[in-house]
């Protein structure tokens, strides 16, 4: 097991899902945009998205196929726990973002912080090369990190902010002309123990 799977094995070992920082009642931003984005039949994936309801929601909406992908089996295992006799309906995968290789395309990619931890460059390169992978033309990725003024740190971690105009600078750097921002907003996070954490969430289309 390498060092970055175990530590976020130990994150979700270490304490029940409801306190951790990065907990929601309900991803209400995330549903509303990737439903406004997404067609029942369409495929989509949550990057990073085994601690989130989100997946649940979906599929309670009739949404799929449905994929998430989750470096940590531990968080994986609970997500299909929340599922129970429908987890099966679900794409699980448990895999490195920055060495994994899509098997197929998704109109939908979805990550909530996750790309904020890739402070290496080359690590964001291998995010950006799965992203073009697996996001066909016409496909949208909606992608929050920290904004400007959030923490510096994750779990432990430390984390790259951006902004709407940093974030689309930094895909346009990497991939260019491929995606084209369409929509951004920023957002206060309240954590469990009511701290606040300022996310800024950004939608692209690919273009080409």
């Amino acid at each position: 097991m390498n060092e970055k799977v175990a530590h976020w094995n130990a994150v979700y070992d270490a304490r029940e899902e409801e306190y951790l920082t990065w907990y929601e009642t309900q991803p209400t931003l995330s549903y509303q945009l990737v439903t406004q984005h997404l067609k029942l039949g369409e495929t989509f994936i949550d990057v990073g998205g085994g601690a989130s309801k989100l997946i649940s929601i979906l599929h309670a909406a009739g949404y799929g196929p449905l994929a998430v992908l989750d470096i940590s089996s531990v968080v994986l295992e609970a997500g299909k726990e929340r599922l129970g006799g429908v987890a099966d309906d679900v794409e699980w995968i448990n895999a490195d973002i920055t060495t994994w290789t899509p098997e197929k395309t998704y109109q939908v990619w979805h990550d909530r912080a996750v790309f904020h931890f890739l402070t290496e460059i080359e690590d964001q390169k291998a995010y950006i090369n799965a992203l073009v992978k697996a996001v066909p033309v016409g496909g949208t990725a909606i992608i929050s990190s920290f904004a400007e003024d959030g923490p510096e740190k994750c779990s432990g971690l430390p984390v790259q902010r951006y902004t709407s105009r940093t974030l689309a600078a930094k895909l346009q750097a990497l991939a260019p002309g491929v995606f084209a921002l369409t929509d951004a907003q920023t957002h206060t996070h309240i954590t469990p123990k009511k701290n606040q954490q300022n996310f800024q969430t950004s939608v692209f289309e690919r273009v080409a």
